[in-house]
């Protein structure tokens, strides 16, 4: 749900201790992994789909589970917060792990707060949502902008737990958000009394029965629209794209007011509902994004082409399960059809891999070439889809670096990477594949450091390598480091530092306490180094070079040789001028990188050979 602060604690607080108490005597067989298998997250299951533990359903009667019952404590936090609950889990973070960051984009979520209440936690224990951060202590209660991208570092060895409770409100916590105060703001007088935890359980609680339409009504429909409208980002297609959207509400309320929600009707439904999601795609709402980087056409499936009508709730998987970080940040993806889960093994044909240090631009090519006709792409960077996988995260590689190897690859995690990615696949229209073999279009800086691993997973990979003079790359990575937007290892042990962003290279430690520009100089030439040996060693067919700047001075011109060297064509007009990537920290120019040249310049000439090679490897 989109709050208007990033945090809001709310003026009440509980006995963590006791709560700890109660809850370390559960048996740990009540605990399972996160739906996501994300590493170091697991949770124990109160609420779920008719009280089963193991459901993760967001659609049904929501009913305590027998872990619930042992837990009296736990259900007086939830009578003393006076709301109508649904789904609710403890959830545990173990020591140096994280929750990767996602936007919370199911139906459920639309109006539906997630309140936190942490009951084992550190000062380390870090939640971000979009540029905010705070720490969460101890019995403190807390909801938070779930419509803004978020994350979660525990950066202590200890393990976290939260009590995290999914509601739609309520009289009682509706007068508590009233009173709550922003993080970082001070109000005088302002306090969080202790809510009594008398430990008896005997509490009434309220759960939720009704959680999805049979048919949307129009008010609801038009709700949901008036919000993605607002959240959108501007775009020359907005307006007609939003005349689609208001003639179908207009004409779903005709239909409404004639049929109601009988079953009789329900054809006449479908057939609005599927002839206006081709209109509004054809009208170019894949092509629009909303400000927390998820596509338009994605949110206006989740909220209201994928629930509006009950024929094919019960089939929409995507729809009904609790799964974090299944939004494509890339504008215009949609929400996967009801399918049934379909193997990957065999399916990629050529797989395309863009390849560069950080910040030479591979956002924005890859947004661009993701444009062609008949690739697939998960719409985003791969660092959770990758690490995800047991044993390829750094932490557990004894934090070595981001560099995997063809011996990584055992069959098991092929045959898992492979599913991974297949599974998140949309084409330009945010279609899924069909039968045919796809084309996947990755990239992720991470990878300039696994294409011998990348070839293992995929054996006819292709890469691009994306060339950008290293100036204006090193100026770029030295402001993404101080901007904390990148961070991606908070917490690496023995560091001294900021905290370490961007790729993980081998030899990382020796930089500790060094200037940030040797930090830099250090990440682009190990790099650019390893991933030119590792094209050098393959066939000279299975890669290719790109220069950043030809690629702006001539965007269509290269994307069309790209298209023809890929095999996958091109057939847009892309009028000359590109628009600023998602990742953008500041306007492009040549030199913006001078500002830094004090810092640069005297570093070059130790490279000096990295940087000759990479020139000539463009091309």
């Amino acid at each position: 749900m989109k709050i208007q602060v990033p945090f809001l604690q709310l003026p009440v607080s509980f006995d963590a201790r006791a709560l700890a108490d109660e809850i370390a005597r559960v048996d740990e067989s009540h605990w399972r992994p996160h739906p996501n298998k994300l590493p170091g997250n697991s949770a124990l299951t109160l609420i779920a789909t008719n009280g089963e533990p193991d459901n993760d359903d967001l659609v049904g009667n929501m009913r305590p589970t027998a872990a619930l019952e042992q837990l009296p404590r736990v259900k007086e936090v939830l009578a003393a917060l006076g709301a109508t609950w649904g789904r609710s889990r403890l959830m545990r973070l173990s020591g140096q792990a994280e929750v990767t960051a996602h936007v919370d984009t199911n139906y459920y979520w639309r109006e539906r707060m997630r309140v936190h209440v942490p009951v084992t936690t550190t000062p380390d224990v870090r939640f971000q949502v979009g540029d905010a951060e705070t720490n969460m202590k101890a019995g403190e209660c807390w909801i938070f902008d779930t419509w803004s991208r978020h994350r979660v570092i525990n950066g202590n060895h200890s393990t976290r737990i939260h009590l995290v409770a999914d509601t739609v409100g309520g009289a009682g916590l509706w007068d508590l958000i009233s009173r709550g105060r922003p993080a970082g703001r001070s109000i005088p007088g302002w306090q969080a009394p202790p809510a009594p935890l008398p430990g008896t359980g005997k509490v009434h609680i309220d759960f939720e029965s009704v959680n999805l339409p049979s048919v949307m009504t129009p008010w609801e429909i038009r709700d949901h629209f008036v919000f993605l409208l607002g959240e959108a980002v501007p775009h020359p297609r907005l307006p007609v794209v939003q005349q689609g959207l208001l003639d179908f509400a207009r004409r779903w309320h005709a239909l409404w007011s004639a049929l109601g929600d009988a079953k009789s009707g329900w054809p006449r439904y479908r057939e609005l509902l599927d002839a206006t999601r081709a209109d509004i795609l054809a009208r170019g709402a894949g092509e629009i994004g909303l400000r927390n980087e998820v596509g338009l056409m994605y949110m206006l499936d989740m909220y209201v082409f994928g629930v509006a009508l009950g024929d094919q709730n019960t089939a929409n998987q995507s729809l009904r399960k609790d799964v974090h970080g299944d939004a494509p940040a890339l504008p215009g993806a949609a929400a996967p059809k009801a399918t049934s889960r379909r193997s990957a093994a065999g399916r990629f044909e050529r797989p395309v891999f863009i390849v560069s240090p950080p910040r030479s631009g591979s956002t924005l090519l890859f947004e661009t070439l993701v444009k062609a006709p008949g690739v697939f792409s998960i719409g985003d960077e791969s660092h959770s889809l990758i690490e995800g996988v047991p044993g390829l995260a750094p932490s557990q590689r004894g934090h070595d670096s981001n560099r995997l190897q063809a011996q990584d690859a055992t069959p098991e995690v092929t045959a898992q990477l492979q599913q991974r990615f297949f599974d998140a696949l949309r084409d330009r229209d945010g279609h899924a594949p069909g039968e045919a073999a796809v084309r996947l279009l990755e990239k992720t800086p991470k990878n300039a450091l696994r294409i011998p691993f990348l070839r293992a997973v995929f054996p006819d990979a292709r890469f691009i390598y994306l060339h950008r003079d290293p100036r204006q790359v090193l100026a770029s990575m030295i402001e993404g480091w101080q901007s904390g937007r990148f961070v991606m290892y908070p917490n690496l042990p023995g560091w001294q530092g900021l905290p370490w962003s961007f790729l993980l290279v081998p030899g990382w430690r020796e930089l500790s306490g060094r200037p940030l520009a040797d930090i830099v100089t250090r990440q682009w030439e190990t790099a650019t180094r390893l991933l030119l040996d590792d094209l050098q060693a393959l066939d000279g067919a299975h890669w290719t070079g790109v220069d950043h700047d030809r690629f702006l001075a001539d965007p269509q011109g290269t994307v069309e040789r790209l298209g023809a060297w890929a095999g996958w064509g091109w057939d847009k007009d892309l009028g000359g001028v590109l628009p600023l990537s998602r990742y953008t920290l500041t306007t492009p120019a040549p030199d913006k990188w001078r500002k830094h040249a004090s810092d640069i310049e005297p570093r070059l000439a130790a490279i000096q050979a990295t940087v000759d090679r990479a020139a000539r490897a463009a091309g």
